[in-house]
């Protein structure tokens, strides 16, 4: 079986550089491969993310105090500007006809920030005046009036008891993104030919193509193809196929997997009173991934509130992955690295057993930080996705490489693959657009007109009246 490019994982990731292939070369054959019997089923399932158009709207993690009275907000000016391409990108599709009606994936969901105590309301006052006068911040109001922030957010104000102070930022052009359902209509419009239940067990190099092994999970049998372009978007499937192919990049690399569980509510009440993704700051000692949320989700037509997340830990690589991913992985290559990396993210691990040993009651008082009377009859604990962090050297010892997502090309040449996570399917179309540039540098020149024709639609065709 001969193809010109073979995308490995169902996911936002693989579905985008797809759509992105066939517009610069509609003559390729593509072939996507997918272990699972569907598609957009792992990271990009809408309950095993948050939804949010990561726009820097509300993240506190992108705005990071620099000294006194200083902030930078160049992270939250670049992630807006990456999910306003990827809305473009959409925007196109739509127009188009390729995506069917907008409303199916996207929806206009308000973004807050909310501070609790004297520094956080520090810092969103400073976050709020950097970045208010940007054109891709406009409209954004700050308060720290509590009847405002009760008619605003009656679910969390609406008798909230005086003492602590607190501040709201609102901006309302923020959506709630079904990405499940957006990769599921990109494979659509891509076409191809699309096998799910078919996993790649193994990579390597043959001449100037890739051999990839394929098992057939309906079938148990196993057969060959041969691409000159491979690209891995299979979430935390990826690092093993990387060290099965022996790519010089990813040697000493490991990965560090972490799971999240929400919880969750269908309550018509609770529901009708809170129309919002509100993001607070990650409490003293905490990473920026604990940053707690409370979410709109609107998912296959049914509204939700979500809150979280909690950290759990699996040895999974994928939620519907293996017990036996994670010691599998280690080699020799990359166990003094993540050796190191234990004991330099000593602050992680504490947090992660903290978690681990959270009790119900503890999540509840979580939760009543954002909402004073909850009830915990009213939430269900959920598991969300798996996530697989890098984990590498940097300056000369064991790190996790941060929590974002890196894009990894072979000096074989034919290979790109992606790593990480988080904002991951909100920036999808920059991301992939580094893929081009890097695994097509004899190409991109040619392509860049035609890319740049397929991203002119403007992102307000999907704006606040639209989702």
């Amino acid at each position: 079986m001969k193809y010109d490019v073979v995308l490995v994982g169902g996911g936002i990731m693989s579905a985008t550089l797809g759509v992105l292939l066939r517009r610069v070369r509609p003559d390729w054959s593509i072939l996507v491969l997918e272990r699972l019997d569907g598609l957009g089923l792992e990271s990009s399932s809408a309950w095993n993310n948050a939804g949010t158009g990561h726009a820097g709207l509300c993240e506190f993690n992108y705005t990071p105090l620099t000294g006194a009275g200083s902030i930078d907000v160049s992270g939250a000016v670049t992630v807006a500007e990456q999910f306003r391409l990827s809305r473009q990108l959409w925007a196109r599709l739509v127009e188009e006809g390729a995506l069917g009606d907008p409303a199916g994936f996207i929806r206009p969901v308000p973004h807050y920030g909310f501070a609790h105590g004297a520094a956080g309301v520090e810092h969103l006052r400073l976050r709020h005046a950097a970045l208010r006068g940007h054109p891709l911040f406009e409209g954004m109001e700050f308060t720290a009036d509590r009847g405002v922030m009760a008619r605003w957010l009656p679910l969390m104000f609406d008798g909230r008891p005086e003492g602590e102070p607190v501040a709201v930022c609102r901006t309302r052009g923020g959506t709630d993104v079904d990405y499940g359902v957006l990769t599921r209509r990109l494979f659509a419009a891509l076409g191809g030919d699309v096998r799910t239940g078919h996993e790649v067990r193994a990579l390597r190099r043959d001449g100037r193509s890739w051999l990839l092994r394929v098992r057939d999970l309906h079938g148990a049998r196993d057969h060959v193809v041969r691409a000159p372009f491979v690209f891995l978007g299979a979430g935390g499937g990826t690092l093993p196929l990387l060290q099965s192919a022996g790519v010089p990049e990813t040697r000493g690399y490991g990965g560090f997997p972490i799971s999240g569980r929400f919880l969750r509510t269908a309550d018509p009440d609770l529901v009708a009173r809170h129309h919002a993704k509100v993001y607070s700051h990650a409490e003293p000692g905490a990473p920026s991934l604990s940053v707690p949320h409370l979410d709109t989700r609107v998912v296959d037509g049914r509204t939700y509130l979500m809150f979280g997340p909690f950290a759990a830990f699996s040895a999974r690589f994928l939620k519907r992955g293996r017990l036996s991913d994670l010691p599998r992985s280690v080699n020799p290559h990359n166990f003094g690295t993540l050796l190191g990396a234990a004991r330099h993210h000593h602050d992680l691990v504490r947090y992660l057993v903290g978690q681990l040993t959270q009790t119900h009651a503890g999540r509840m008082r979580a939760l009543r930080r954002f909402v004073p009377d909850a009830r915990a009859r009213d939430w269900q604990l959920v598991t969300a996705g798996q996530r697989v962090q890098v984990v590498k050297r940097v300056n000369g010892r064991g790190s996790i490489a941060g929590f974002g997502t890196e894009v990894v090309t072979s000096s074989h040449g034919g290979l790109a693959a992606l790593l990480g996570a988080s904002p991951g399917a909100s920036a999808s179309v920059s991301i992939m657009l580094d893929v081009l540039e890097r695994a097509f540098p004899e190409h991109v020149r040619d392509w860049r007109p035609a890319l740049r024709d397929l991203l002119s639609s403007s992102a307000e065709i999907l704006g606040p009246d639209r989702g």
